[in-house]
Parts: structure tokens; sequence; C-alpha cells
């Protein structure tokens, strides 16, 4: 894949926060607030793949509907070709929708089982009107020989296929509308080993081919090396370490990012990985500790980390990092 030097940026969030009040009482007053997304910001250069990693509960996905305009920001833009879309107008919102497309974590629960392949795969373009009905087969067709199915699939409803063929549909049903960036939510985590290759050589061959953009959330670092041009590394709301792809692997910075790494299974029988485990819990976002949010896990925590929150700031080019006590 291409350097992401070399490209233009094509999609940033700058500063984004979204708190979640949590209310109580028979008056539902507003008692606290979840810290789900914290100040994130980070750029998609244009044809290539952020990957965005982090433990459950550190914001990944509500971050996936903040892009998708699903949830708003508290604060903060989210900037597409140039342009602060957070104050989008109801009718505007639509045609940014087309621009920015999501391929869902679970094939099984995101096609509609009443409706076949054709109807799947062709609302989209009767709901937006792109096409007279007449069109929409032809484009059906068109769309499926992309995603390498065949033709007369168009017949079948969703319980006829297989979980590779059904998360294939859709994402042909993510493309029907000529999107610039894909927000790909673990699309393969609930697939089976044996297909998950298929899938992912699926979308790199289709970026390629459509210049696509893709944010790239997974939990298997293994599979987001392969992928992504660079890496985001999120914890408790916040982005602690951001790298392109190679830096990372071959010379992470921030503690938290080298335990995942540590985790990664070595396809080598004959070298072992010294594992680095985490002591406690994830810390609640509701009452996120003071100063370094990892701090009450962190194996190199100092009395600085308690008193002072670290700034993601970059310490060589490309490579940001939130710590005091590394980078410098």
């Amino acid at each position: 894949m291409s350097t992401s030097e070399q490209k233009t940026p094509f999609f940033a969030l700058k500063n984004v926060v979204k708190y979640f009040p949590v209310r109580t009482g028979l008056l539902r007053r507003t008692t606290a607030h979840v810290k789900a997304v914290d100040g994130v910001s980070f750029e998609i250069p244009e044809g290539t793949t952020l990957g965005l990693v982090g433990e459950s509960g550190c914001g990944k996905t509500t971050t996936a509907r903040l892009i998708l305009h699903l949830e708003t920001p508290d604060s903060g833009q989210i900037v597409v070709e140039g342009q602060d879309t957070v104050d989008v107008r109801r009718g505007q919102l639509a045609a940014y929708r087309r621009r920015v497309q999501y391929i869902f974590q679970d094939p099984y629960s995101s096609l509609n089982p009443h409706k076949k392949v054709e109807q799947i795969v062709g609302e989209p373009y009767i709901v937006n009107r792109i096409c007279p009905r007449r069109e929409v087969r032809d484009r059906v067709v068109h769309m499926l020989e992309l995603v390498n199915l065949p033709s007369d699939w168009m017949k079948r409803y969703p319980h006829e296929m297989s979980g590779g063929q059904r998360q294939r549909v859709g994402i042909a049903r993510a493309l029907t509308l000529d999107p610039g960036i894909l927000v790909c939510d673990e699309p393969v985590s609930a697939l089976d080993v044996s297909i998950r290759s298929q899938i992912i050589n699926l979308l790199m061959d289709l970026q390629e081919k459509l210049e696509l953009t893709y944010l790239f959330i997974a939990h298997d670092l293994s599979l987001v090396e392969h992928v992504s041009d660079s890496v985001a590394i999120m914890y408790l709301g916040k982005i602690v370490e951001f790298a392109p792809a190679r830096k990372l692997f071959e010379g992470s910075l921030h503690p938290y990012t080298e335990a995942l790494l540590s985790a990664v299974p070595v396809p080598d029988p004959g070298r072992k990985r010294e594992r680095i485990v985490l002591s406690g819990d994830v810390p609640s976002p509701m009452n996120p500790p003071s100063g370094c949010r990892f701090r009450t896990r962190c194996p190199i925590a100092e009395e600085v980390c308690a008193t002072h929150e670290p700034a993601l700031v970059e310490v060589s080019p490309g490579h940001s990092l939130a710590c005091h006590l590394r980078g410098k």
C-alpha cells in the first residue's frame, strides 16, 4: 500500500468530544457523564487505511458513530474533503452519508432477512434516486460482480448464504452510493478464520480499484498490521499513540501499545515473545483516573503521571505519543 506521506488529507477528526449523560432518580437528573470520546484527533489521507485499535469500551464504536453522524459531538470538528461537517443541515446530511458508508461487524443481523439480495443492494439507488428503477437491476448485477458474487444470487435471501457471502453483500450495499470513505467496524470478526483472508483481500482490492479511504476498527493487531497504512491506539476515549503501521509494529513507545503487541501470537514456534500482563481492570469512563488515564495499569508510572495529563505530541516524523516517560 502507498505511504500516507504521499497522500493528501481526505478525512480528519479535530479534538472531537462526546460525553453521554448518566441520569438517575425520579427526576432523571444528570449525575455523571460517560466520557466516551474525549479530545480525539487524527487524519486519514486519501486512499489509505487507518487502523483504530483498543480494548472494548475504549470509544472506537462511538468514534465510528460520530463519523457517520449517528451521534452528534459535543465539540470538535469532523472534516471531510476540507469541509467541517459537524453542523451540516438536515438537507445536506443525505449527501454527506453517501460519501461516508459503513460495513457492519455482523453479516447475520445487518441484512434484512425478509428481502432478497436484489432488494438489499438496490434499495440505496431507489431511496437516493440515483437512477431510474429500470436501471437498478443492472447496477445490482455490477455491484455483485465487483464483490465476486454471481448475478443469479440476486434472488437469494440472506439465510441462503454463508457468513462470508453475506458480508460480500454488505460490502456491495456500502459501495452502491460511490462513497469516499468506508468505516469498517470489525468487518471479519464474526467470520470463520478461513474466510477472513478472502474478505480482507477483497477490501484491499476494492480500495486500489475504487481509490477508497478506510477507517478499519479491529482488535486483531496482526490483521491491522496487514491492512493499515497508519495506526491509532485508543484507551479510555483518548488516542495514546499514532504512527505509520510499520513504525508502530517495529518500535512502539507507549506502554499500553507494548502490552497489546505482546499478546499477538508469533508465527514461529522457535521464537517466544515476552507477554506483558496488565494489572487491574479498565477504569470506568464515568470516572477516569487523574492525569494519565493508563497510569493505574501502567508498569512504569511515576508521580507525574497522576498529576498531569500527557498531551499527544509528535516525537518523530509521523509518530505521536501521549506519555510523560517515553519518547523524550
